[in-house]
């Protein structure tokens, strides 16, 4: 019996997803799915999840909605929000902070490889680190091809070395509390900048999303990067994640970017780079004009 946990969906839509009327009618199809039987003979949690997640994301194809399996038992808070702090601090030291590799390649050219952008509550020295690592290469290859997102406060983080002038990036709205917050580059920041005036290219594939798509297009817009591969995921809408039983949260969206420039974001449509190429073949494309400016 499976109507509990999509009751309890439903009600989180309700309370918290970014635009109500769609939660209504994502609530509709989930209840009528539930009625068709379409969840009836699903005893097992992983795929009770998998024909959820496609039934949320039928109405308006928003990636980040999601019914999500956890192997762990998600704990009973008594607070809405299924969020471990300390659980996510240990598991982004595991990860390295999203870090997957800093290089000074041949050339003097730096290379920055990230996987996720963690927290910066916890991943700030990290990346304070690698900025500063790359300050003094004469051109910079940001590799997002595999990135599946993060924190805009690490976005703005890694922006603030990569500007001269504090430079408004994002702004995000919140439906819950009905506000809207600035992102802005910091107005000083630990150890050398690699500055505002030389080359960065950005590599991007299919798969990236969410808070990597939000660094690529907060660079591309204020034109400060040269954008190279594929058109990213397309997902622009932040959120929380809630209890649904033992083994199943929600990935329920409760914002929204909007770019201060362009007035509108990415969901739904990617970002699409400058230069189009397979994600394979981005890397050789980006080094070989990276040289050639260092020259």
């Amino acid at each position: 019996m499976r109507e509990p946990e999509i009751e309890l969906l439903c009600s989180q839509l309700a309370s918290y997803y970014v635009f109500p009327d769609t939660a209504n009618e994502i609530a509709k199809v989930l209840r009528s799915r539930l009625d068709e039987g379409a969840y009836s003979d699903v005893d097992d949690d992983e795929e009770f999840a998998a024909k959820v997640t496609a039934d949320l994301q039928s109405v308006n194809g928003d990636k980040h909605l999601r019914l999500l399996y956890s192997e762990a038992e998600v704990p009973e808070t008594g607070q809405e929000s299924a969020w471990d702090p300390v659980a996510y601090k240990r598991e982004a030291e595991l990860d390295a902070f999203g870090i997957r590799r800093i290089e000074r390649l041949e050339g003097n050219i730096g290379l920055l490889e990230l996987s996720l952008l963690h927290d910066a509550d916890v991943a700030t020295p990290a990346f304070i680190a690698a900025m500063n690592l790359l300050a003094h290469t004469d051109a910079l290859i940001i590799d997002l091809r595999k990135n599946g997102g993060g924190d805009p406060n690490t976005v703005a983080l890694i922006c603030s070395y990569l500007f001269d002038e504090q430079v408004h990036l994002n702004d995000i709205y919140n439906r819950p509390d009905d506000t809207t917050q600035q992102y802005w580059t910091l107005p000083h920041v630990p150890g050398p900048k690699f500055g505002g005036t030389k080359p960065v290219y950005v590599l991007t594939s299919a798969r990236t999303f969410s808070g990597a798509e939000e660094l690529s297009y907060n660079l591309q817009q204020n034109e400060r990067a040269t954008l190279i591969g594929e058109t990213t995921k397309g997902g622009a809408h932040p959120g929380d994640r809630y209890r649904v039983g033992p083994h199943l949260k929600s990935s329920i969206p409760n914002g929204r970017a909007i770019n201060p420039i362009s007035g509108t974001n990415w969901e739904g449509v990617g970002v699409v780079p400058h230069i189009q190429v397979p994600a394979d073949e981005a890397f050789a494309v980006a080094y070989e004009k990276a040289t050639a400016k260092a020259d």
